[in-house]
């Protein structure tokens, strides 16, 4: 009886083991249970499928994984692409060692995962994701993994599977189209990562890869070549990059709404959506949309537009190689350079908006740096050819050089904000003729909604226009500078909200401003009753707009419609140096690192007004509150309301007007009213002494004497002590070599006589060459003690003292 039941209880047990171990295997093969054509297994969840099939009308057997809740059961991986079987007695098994091997009936391989990796007790589970993982059977992680299916895509791209390169082992992770609906063998066309320059994913035909399609470069958002393939309410997307791996991929966001990318034998990239009601999948978008998208069709330095006939041109500054072949539609030999570059500073960027960044393979990128320092190391090179942003993100960071032949430019419709500028290196002769064709393109894509509908304003033409009472006139000075209407302006700034104000200052107010495609702006507005503001505007406009350089702010364009009078900048997020230099709060955020830099970006962008500039420029209110910082707080000198041009020959200039800002101005332009490039050098000597102490200059009070800043850096200099002159803020992070070279260099700035400074070239390189000897500093101008009551007395006052002085000018305060 006990031997009855022991035999009952042990068949019992045997029963639930075997369907224990039934339901614990059918999503995974071991070594002792491979799969047969005519079984399969199927992921936890009843996602995918994994076994023998069939593709098309070929009798061929292949392995391969589709979707198994899906009733078309589309196939999304196939093992043996290029060794079908020819019967139905294949076997795919798993080797003690952790190996896949496909056996035909004669148990050859004909197929193999090739693993490298050992183990111990290895299963082969097909994921929920698709993913086929061999792996230890008590280690449940992909990432330990001894192989993966994902390793090796085929023809389809699904969620989580990387299209790139490991840098470290040299595996690559392409698609490849099928040969045809009926031959999963490998076809004709692969796409992949190429990571020489800047990495960019391409579309290659043949075993010589013929390049068919290009997606751009990705700018932390976007394939610049697809701009449609972006984040959205089906799937995510992503790019990647370390110094071990770089790649994309994709994730859904609601894995019950299947979505693949195929990449098919006619060379098409498609992603599909599978749609439930209709039981079929549907085309979301296509890779390819236009014959602008076929690799260089344009040439080198060509652009193709697709709604233009024809759809080739040559980049501004540029003109067809073989103007015959160019009009028989043949633009393969693309464009060449009307005029040659300067290879230097003189040379200009022609800007172009929302286009697909050329190919990359000859670029450099440096994601550390910003677009003005990206600019300057362009003009340093004379291979360089264009830059742009590396990243669209939070404004826009990092800087993209290219070196050589721009290729594969395309040009869309609309200005996507997700797509970054492209600045073409062009000589500055060809930039007048390229305004007018950037001025019609800007004027089709700026729309904006008025109460009638949607006005298409002209916002940039070919010339601007200066207001009068009596009419308008053009301005053949300002004839490059481009023009915003004031509907613009109004819309950007949401009518000069005071939520929007930035500043005020002399003659009108600063709003920030955003424009239609997306770009941050500063927008400073005259007041309409200020006479002198008029002057003002109308000098700024003159002068500024024949100015480039990364230290000095860009102006982008002017408005003079409807009695305004209306000057838009760049944005400087980080407000002016005066915002952080003299406020207790802020100023420790300006390292001394940070403040030789500014030192230095000053100097650099006034020795440009005086000596590198087509003009030489004395900008005559050089102040802390006039030099603006970037994101990167670089310095950028603005506000050239009261500059002026001068003659090559250095003489002095005079004037019965003296306008300025106390505390900058040199004496020999406060006393007689003669200004030259040395009183730049004056003020830019106070504007470095404040910098070091973070104290200003004409509010500055010392117990032991009367002497304004610069007086009070002369004492110290005289006893000895120099260094008491820093700011506590930068004790920490300071180099004593620099602070006392910038020091020394200052109260040369700020000697008494003009001919006792030094030329801004001096100055730049005293400040960037600590090796050479420095002259001995002299007296400072202005070194004179206040009595106590003026030193105490508001800066309204001591203006009035000093008028009172002098009988002969006439000083105005800003």
């Amino acid at each position: 009886m006990k031997s009855m039941e022991g035999q009952g209880l042990y068949f019992f047990c045997s029963i639930l083991l075997s369907l224990f171990t039934l339901c614990t295997s059918v999503d995974t093969i071991t070594t002792d249970h491979p799969i047969t054509d005519g079984t399969t297994i199927v992921s936890a969840g009843g996602n995918f499928e994994l076994g023998f099939f069939s593709p098309g009308k070929s009798k061929n057997r292949y392995v391969g994984i589709w979707y198994s809740k899906i009733p078309t059961k589309d196939v999304v991986w196939v093992a043996n692409r290029e060794t079908p079987l020819n019967n139905t007695f294949g076997k795919l098994m798993l080797k003690d060692n952790g190996i896949l091997v496909l056996l035909d009936g004669s148990n050859e391989e004909i197929w193999s995962s090739n693993s490298s990796i050992s183990m111990k007790n290895p299963v082969a589970q097909l994921s929920d994701t698709g993913n086929l993982i061999v792996r230890e059977g008590n280690d449940h992680s992909s990432k330990n993994s001894a192989w993966q299916s994902f390793d090796y895509p085929g023809n389809t791209l699904l969620p989580g599977m990387k299209l790139g390169k490991n840098l470290a082992t040299g595996h690559a992770w392409s698609l490849t189209s099928w040969k045809s609906n009926d031959d999963p063998a490998l076809g004709e066309y692969t796409e992949m990562l190429d990571v020489d320059g800047f990495p960019q994913l391409f579309l290659y035909r043949g075993v010589n890869k013929y390049i068919t399609f290009r997606h751009g470069p990705w700018n932390g958002q976007i394939f610049t070549g697809t701009p449609n393939l972006k984040n959205n309410s089906y799937y995510t997307i992503g790019f990647f990059m370390d110094q071990r791996e770089i790649y994309y991929k994709y994730e859904l966001v609601n894995s019950s709404a299947p979505s693949r990318v195929v990449l098919n034998s006619a060379s098409t990239i498609q992603r599909l959506i599978w749609i439930e009601r209709t039981q079929s999948w549907s085309v979301y978008l296509t890779g390819q949309t236009d014959n602008c998208d076929s690799y260089s069709l344009c040439g080198a330095f060509g652009k193709c537009n697709i709604n233009n006939s024809p759809p080739c041109d040559c980049l501004k500054g540029f003109m067809p190689k073989y103007p015959q072949d160019w009009e028989a539609t043949d633009w393969s030999n693309g464009c060449v350079r009307r005029t040659p570059l300067d290879c230097g500073d003189a040379d200009r960027f022609f800007i172009y908006r929302g286009v697909k960044l050329p190919d990359t393979r000859h670029s450099w990128h440096d994601r550390s740096i910003g677009l003005e320092e990206c600019k300057r190391l362009c003009l340093k090179n004379c291979s360089c050819t264009a830059y742009s942003n590396v990243d669209v993100r939070d404004g826009g960071s990092g800087c993209l050089l290219w070196f050589g032949d721009l290729t594969d430019i395309k040009e869309f419709d609309q200005v996507d904000q997700y797509l970054q500028d492209l600045y073409v290196r062009i000589d500055a002769s060809d930039l007048d003729n390229s305004q007018n064709g950037q001025k019609k393109q800007e004027a089709m894509k700026i729309v904006i909604p008025t109460i009638s509908g949607i006005l298409i304003l002209s916002s940039f033409v070919w010339f601007a226009l200066y207001e009068r009472k009596k009419g308008a006139e053009i301005d053949k000075e300002v004839h490059d500078l481009p023009l915003f209407t004031l509907e613009t302006v109004v819309s950007a700034t949401n009518n000069f909200s005071s939520d929007n104000l930035i500043g005020k200052g002399g003659f009108g107010h600063v709003y920030k401003g955003k424009l239609f495609v997306g770009t941050e702006i500063a927008v400073k507005k005259l007041s309409e009753n200020s006479r002198q503001g008029a002057q003002e505007w109308e000098n700024e406009v003159r002068i500024i707009a024949k100015l480039q350089h990364r230290n000095l702010v860009t102006l982008q364009g002017c408005c003079a419609e409807g009695g305004q009078r209306i000057l838009i900048y760049e944005y400087m997020p980080n407000n002016s140096l005066d915002y952080f230099v003299f406020d207790e709060s802020r100023k420790g955020i300006l390292t001394w690192q940070t403040r030789f830099v500014i030192a230095t970006g000053i100097s650099r962008g006034l020795l440009y007004l005086h000596q590198d500039s087509r003009l030489k420029i004395i900008h005559r209110d050089l102040k802390t509150s006039n030099i603006l910082l970037d994101a990167e707080l670089n310095p950028k000198i603005s506000d050239f309301g009261l500059a002026r041009i001068v003659e090559e020959d250095d003489g002095l200039a005079k004037t019965k007007r003296v306008i300025g800002t106390y505390g900058y101005m040199s004496p020999e332009y406060v006393v007689d009213g003669n200004f030259s490039v040395k009183s730049d050098v004056f003020s830019l000597g106070v504007i470095l002494l404040e910098l070091i102490s973070g104290r200003k200059n004409r509010a500055f009070h010392d117990s032991d004497h009367h002497h304004n800043l610069l007086g009070h850096a002369w004492l110290l200099w005289n006893d000895g002590n120099p260094l008491e002159l820093m700011d506590n803020c930068v004790r920490d992070s300071y180099v004593e070599s620099q602070v006392l070279r910038c020091i020394h260099v200052a109260l040369l700035c700020v000697s008494k006589l003009p001919e006792d400074r030094p030329t801004m070239a001096s100055v730049v390189f005293m400040l960037e060459n600590e090796e050479v000897a420095l002259p001995k500093p002299k007296e400072p101008g202005f070194f004179v003690e206040r009595n106590s009551t003026e030193a105490s007395s508001t800066d309204k006052e001591r203006c009035c003292y000093e008028i009172a002085m002098i009988t002969f000018s006439t000083l105005e305060g800003r």
